[in-house]
């Protein structure tokens, strides 16, 4: 598996270039490694090169994983559809939860966390292309959710995240992510904590960084290929 080193040398290279283009600095992007589907052995190799944050789309996957590898320094990131009863395995474990954009799924991730004297972490997914096969709340929505998440005190919102389209047009893409943008830079100032842009994945990352990306969700680029068929 020596080729997850190397393919973390060249994202590590590719993330630098951008941010340098965008005259950003290294501290404003966290790299999340998008490992659902692959073993556990592949998750070790990337933390011991440097990468401790991790990205799950399924619930009983992360809560497995969590427990074999609950003595390393790993900060789990739940990016996938929430099923309200799986939240259960979902709180316990995870840093951050990227995709909540329903008030059923705020309640249980509160309950659940309540249960754990512990606060939530949550991105609100925005589905900035209008596209209805994907999940997340419209602009017209986003405010009324930030005020309704006020009402839990077990979560706490710190971002928005979007998936672009799929789509070899750059420009539909950099639109998408700077109309992301700009909308948490319009939220921010009533919500202070509203900072953090969950945006760019293998094959748009470097269109998220320069469009102010915080936290990039990179998988098939550092892990391969993936066998959905296992």
């Amino acid at each position: 598996m020596g080729y997850i080193k190397q393919n973390l040398d060249f994202v590590f290279e590719r993330i630098k270039e951008h941010l340098e283009i965008a005259s950003r600095s290294s501290d404003e992007i966290l790299l999340i490694a998008v490992s659902k589907t692959f073993p556990v052995e592949y998750i070790k190799e990337a933390y011991d090169y440097g990468v401790n944050n991790f990205g799950e789309n399924k619930a009983q996957e992360l809560r497995e994983k969590a427990e074999i590898l609950k003595d390393l320094d790993i900060n789990w990131h739940f990016i996938g559809r929430i099923q309200t009863n799986k939240v259960k395995y979902i709180v316990p474990v995870s840093e951050y939860i990227h995709s909540v954009y329903r008030e059923k799924e705020m309640a249980e991730i509160d309950k659940i966390a309540k249960k754990h004297n512990k606060i939530q972490k949550i991105l609100i997914e925005m589905n900035i292309s209008g596209e209805e096969t994907k999940g997340g709340i419209t602009e017209k929505e986003l405010k009324n959710l930030l005020e309704v998440a006020k009402k839990y005190e077990n979560i706490e919102v710190r971002g928005l995240m979007t998936m672009a389209p799929y789509t070899d047009d750059e420009e539909i893409i950099r639109n998408v992510f700077l109309n992301l943008k700009k909308l948490r830079d319009e939220y921010v100032k009533y919500y202070p904590n509203l900072k953090e842009l969950s945006m760019g994945m293998s094959n748009d990352f470097h269109i998220a960084i320069e469009s102010g990306a915080t936290m990039l969700r990179i998988g098939s680029l550092i892990f391969g290929k993936r066998n959905y068929q296992k």
